[in-house]
Formats: C-alpha cells, structure tokens, sequence
C-alpha cells in the first residue's frame, strides 16, 4: 500500500453471496465523528448495501460505531449516508440496477488522499450452488498450492 492509501474495512461476505461484475468509487458524506470513528477502525460494511434514491444514492446499514470523545453531538450508527459521485455515473448505475435486477454492494473502505471513499460493486446475487462451488473451486486451489508447495522443498 502506498503512503496515501489506507485500507480500513473490507465486506468479505460480499465476494461469498454476489457475483461482482463492476466496480466503481465513492465519496461519502460523514460527520466529524463519525470520520474518527472509520479512521480507529470501528465500522462494519457486511450488512451494508447502496441503492439510487431522488437521483442520488444512498448507503444504508453500514454500521459505524458511536464515537466516545464525541460529546452530545455524536453520530447515529446506523444512519443512511450520502455517496458522492458524478450525476452519469449515478444515472449510470441506476438504468444497471433497474433493468438487469442487480444489487449495489459496497465492497471496501478505505482512505485516500485524507478522504474516505467506498469501493462499490454491481453484483449479481449468488444462488446456494454456485456459493458451494466458490467454495470447492477455493478448496481444490488450496490444495494444488499445498501439494506444490511440497514438491519444492
């Protein structure tokens, strides 16, 4: 990672139930503590999801805990929050959502440039099969590395 680039949180249980077909970054409009809340490291993305609202979208059920120095004014966990893009990328990502009935899932969070910005992915859900083949597919890869690995030496 480079100097200006920190990875705070990462939504694994994205990559195991949806297929990611897109990717794509986002601002976020936060709150003074809410901010030092992300930066000590205290959110959680796994139930989060994005979705197009009045021509702007909005992420919802993205858990970032309350901030203790943060006196009466602090933030509610849970509350929705702006993503900041382009007016076309929005529209964009809308009109996929719309007619290919994909989901917006946020994918990573992390700090660039002193900013927080969200990776977002446009994901297609995954049915039971295809999750135990995900996980086979990774099992037989484990294993070839294994056995590999073992031959070297």
């Amino acid at each position: 990672m480079s100097h200006n680039f920190i990875k705070i949180a990462t939504n694994r249980k994205a990559y195991h139930d949806y297929f990611i077909m897109e990717t794509t970054e986002a601002g976020i409009v936060l709150k003074g503590s809410e901010i030092k809340s992300i930066r000590a490291g205290r959110i959680s993305l796994s139930d989060a999801y994005a979705r197009p609202e009045n021509a702007e979208l909005w992420l919802f059920n993205c858990h970032i805990a309350a901030y203790n120095a943060a006196s009466y004014n602090s933030h509610e966990p849970e509350r929705p929050r702006k993503l900041l893009l382009h007016r076309k990328e929005i529209d964009s990502i809308a009109g996929k959502i719309k007619q290919q009935r994909l989901t917006l899932v946020p994918l990573k969070l992390y700090i660039k440039h002193g900013v927080a910005k969200l990776e977002l992915g446009i994901a297609k859900g995954k049915r039971a099969y295809d999750k135990r083949e995900s996980i086979a597919r990774r099992e037989i890869d484990r294993e070839l590395d294994r056995t590999l690995k073992s031959r070297r030496r």
